[in-house]
C-alpha cells in the first residue's frame, strides 16, 4: 500500500490457475496520479508485448503537466502504443496483437477514466458501486439494450468476445468519462479476470468492508476461488 499526495492505491497482478502467463500489465504513477490495467491479447508473447507496450509508453509521461495536459499526454501515449503495436503485428504477418486498457486519473478534486476493451473502472462512493466504464464488448449492447445485466453479461459464453482494443484494427476510439471526486471514493481498475468471477454485489462488498492493505489479496483470492481461467489484475484508489 502506497500514500502519495490526496490518494492511497495498491496495485497487484496475478498470473490465475489456468495460464502460464501473465498477459496483464499494471502501471501506477502516483506522482502523475496516473493509474492503469491493460489485458494482452494475441497469445503468449504478443499479448505480453501489448499489454507492456501500453504501460510503458504512459510510463513516458512528464511530471507537473496541467490536468488538461496530462489528459491529452495520456491520449497520446495510448494512441502511440496503438500505433507500434500495429507495426509489429505487420512485421509478424498479420498476426491479431491488441490490449485493453483502462486508466483513471485522480487530480484536483476530479477523475478521468480513460478505456478500450473491457476492463472495467468501478468506484464506490458511499457504499454503493457504480461501473464508470462501459465494455467494447459484443454482449455490452444486450446490457446496454436492458436485456440483461452486467453480472449476466459476465456469464454469457461471447463474454470475451471485444469490440475495441489498443492496436486492434484501424484507428483507435478511447472514450472517456470524467466528473468530481468525493472524500471517501474508493476506485477499482481490473481486467476482466477478476469481473468473471465477482458480481457487482461481491465487489460492494468487498470494496466497502475491507482495508486496502488486505484488499487486492482478497479480489484476486474471489478470482481465484471461482476458478482463476485468467489473469488477475487489480488497482484500487482511495481518495483521501
Amino acid at each position: 500500500m502506497t500514500e502519495m499526495r490526496n490518494t492511497r492505491y495498491i496495485a497487484q497482478t496475478h498470473t490465475g490457475l489456468v495460464r502460464k502467463a501473465n498477459e496483464d500489465s499494471i502501471l501506477a504513477l502516483p506522482d502523475h496520479e496516473i493509474w492503469l490495467v491493460s489485458d494482452g491479447m494475441g497469445g503468449h508473447d504478443a499479448g505480453d508485448y501489448a499489454s507492456r507496450l501500453i504501460a510503458d509508453m504512459v510510463a513516458t509521461i512528464p511530471q507537473g503537466l496541467d490536468p488538461a495536459s496530462k489528459m491529452h499526454a495520456l491520449r497520446d501515449a495510448i494512441h502511440g502504443a496503438h500505433r507500434a503495436i500495429q507495426a509489429e503485428a505487420a512485421s509478424r504477418g498479420g498476426a491479431t496483437i491488441g490490449a485493453t486498457v483502462a486508466a483513471l486519473v485522480v487530480s484536483s478534486g476530479h477523475f478521468l477514466c480513460l478505456w478500450a476493451g473491457d476492463s472495467r473502472i468501478y468506484r464506490l462512493r458511499a457504499g454503493h458501486i457504480e461501473l464508470l466504464t462501459t465494455d467494447h464488448s459484443a454482449v455490452a449492447e444486450y446490457v446496454l439494450a436492458g436485456k440483461m445485466s452486467w453480472d449476466e453479461a459476465d456469464q454469457h459464453p461471447q463474454s470475451n468476445a471485444i469490440t475495441r482494443a489498443v492496436g486492434i484494427d484501424g484507428g483507435l476510439t478511447l472514450d472517456k468519462v470524467r466528473g468530481e471526486t468525493a472524500h471517501g471514493d474508493r476506485f477499482l481498475i481490473c481486467s476482466d479476470g477478476l469481473t468473471k468471477y465477482a458480481t457487482f454485489s461481491m465487489l460492494e462488498e468487498a470494496l466497502s468492508n475491507t482495508p486496502l492493505e488486505t484488499l487486492g489479496d482478497r479480489l484476486i483470492q474471489t478470482a481465484l476461488t471461482g476458478g482463476g481461467a485468467d489473469n488477475i489484475s487489480v488497482i484500487v484508489v482511495d481518495v483521501l
